[in-house]
């Protein structure tokens, strides 16, 4: 049904200039001006950034305009050498109408639609540009392959990071080393100060999106033996984190009754997403499941544990902590789908209520045991705890 409408927004609005034809739309050789389209979601707008930060080194003089959703733009607000413009997702075809009334007189050389959702490709027709770069068709969900003139070459197998990252590469970008530089305010840092009073802690997101049921979630019972472990083993109180939804809040007080006094800070639906950024960037370390949370951690260099079960962390781990992750994607396919990991498509997630049981507290409490290792060998400075960097 959702190919059936993108292919009615498509013929109603532009009949015959979205082909892909190299010819037709070159690629802009010195781009001026660039338009980047990512609405959502918190991690994968975090792994937009270096393809960000790729095309200001090759084009410094570039102008960049990325679109985003409210609660994204939250958390990268400031982001040197980029313009914001907010969609709310909640405004629907009214907040379109805005949004093209406000970019009415833009005309982007490329824009780079990297948003794979129909609702996308629908705000993508009102906006102008000399060429629409967009996902190959192998990768490109809801027919947004449809609504762009130059597709991405096929990248079978690819990490969300490096998806985003071949767009840089189509346009003749050479420098694709990677670079966040997120901006945390100092307003932030007090926010994570007031929590933690300098204090040196582990940071735990217990629960994934609450909104979408996806099964990301580990239990509250492993949560707590991972934070036993770390105040017993390192003196590590273990700040909570998360939205403020019933379901958060639930699994918090869970968790907290499960755990020795003085154990836990709770700070669930108790920050905003700088203040999240702060104490992310103060952890020791962060344990999260596939979630906003590990990518941000990974975006500030943070010592991250990510669990993964439902998604493959082949795709979607934190980018730079890939070797830390705790795996059991492979088992919950053969156990939940009944297939090797090889049979099924790229990215397909394992949608059942028991696959996250498939992790143990002692594989955790080894990645943890391994990624605070790692850390102190290689960044020594995180030990102290007043560190801020």
């Amino acid at each position: 049904a959702s190919h059936k409408r993108a292919a009615s927004y498509r013929m109603k609005t532009f009949p015959a200039r979205y082909v892909a034809n190299p010819m037709k739309h070159p690629l802009p050789a010195q781009p001026r001006h660039i338009g980047v389209l990512r609405l959502s979601a918190l991690g994968d707008v975090c792994n937009l950034v270096p393809t960000v930060r790729a095309l200001q080194r090759q084009w410094p003089e570039a102008r960049i305009t990325w679109i985003i959703g409210k609660g994204e733009h939250s958390l990268l607000a400031g982001l040197s050498g980029v313009e914001f413009v907010v969609y709310d997702k909640a405004s629907g075809l009214a907040g379109m109408r805005a949004l093209w009334r406000e970019l009415s007189d833009t005309r982007f050389d490329v824009l780079l639609h990297m948003q794979q959702a129909l609702r996308a490709s629908a705000l993508s027709l009102g906006l102008k540009a000399e060429v629409r770069v967009g996902y190959d068709k192998a990768r490109a969900k809801d027919a947004q392959h449809w609504f762009t003139h130059r597709q991405l070459a096929p990248h079978p197998r690819a990490h969300v990071l490096d998806s985003f990252m071949d767009f840089a590469r189509l346009l003749g970008v050479e420098d694709l080393s990677l670079a966040w530089d997120l901006p945390v305010p100092e307003a932030a840092y007090d926010e994570a100060r007031a929590l933690t009073h300098d204090a040196p802690y582990l940071l735990m997101s217990p629960c994934a999106n609450p909104r979408l049921r996806n099964f990301r979630n580990w239990s509250a019972e492993g949560y707590a033996a991972v934070i036993q472990h770390a105040w017993q083993q390192h003196g590590l109180a273990t700040l909570l984190t998360g939205g403020g939804s019933t379901q958060e809040r639930e699994m918090g007080e869970r968790i907290q009754s499960l755990c020795e006094p003085g154990s836990v800070i709770d700070a669930i639906g108790g920050t905003s997403l700088k203040g999240l950024l702060a104490l992310i960037d103060r952890a020791r370390a962060v344990i999260a499941p596939d979630s906003g949370p590990v990518h941000m951690a990974n975006a500030l260099g943070t010592p991250v544990v990510g669990l993964y079960a439902t998604t493959n962390p082949d795709r979607a781990a934190p980018y730079c902590w890939r070797d830390f992750v705790v795996n059991r994607y492979p088992d919950a396919v053969r156990t939940y789908l009944h297939k090797a990991p090889e049979e099924i498509s790229w990215g397909q997630r394992v949608r059942h209520p028991d696959a996250m049981s498939l992790i143990h507290a002692e594989d955790v409490i080894e990645r943890l045991e391994a990624v605070l290792d790692h850390a102190a060998a290689t960044h020594p400075e995180r030990e102290l705890p007043d560190d801020e960097t």
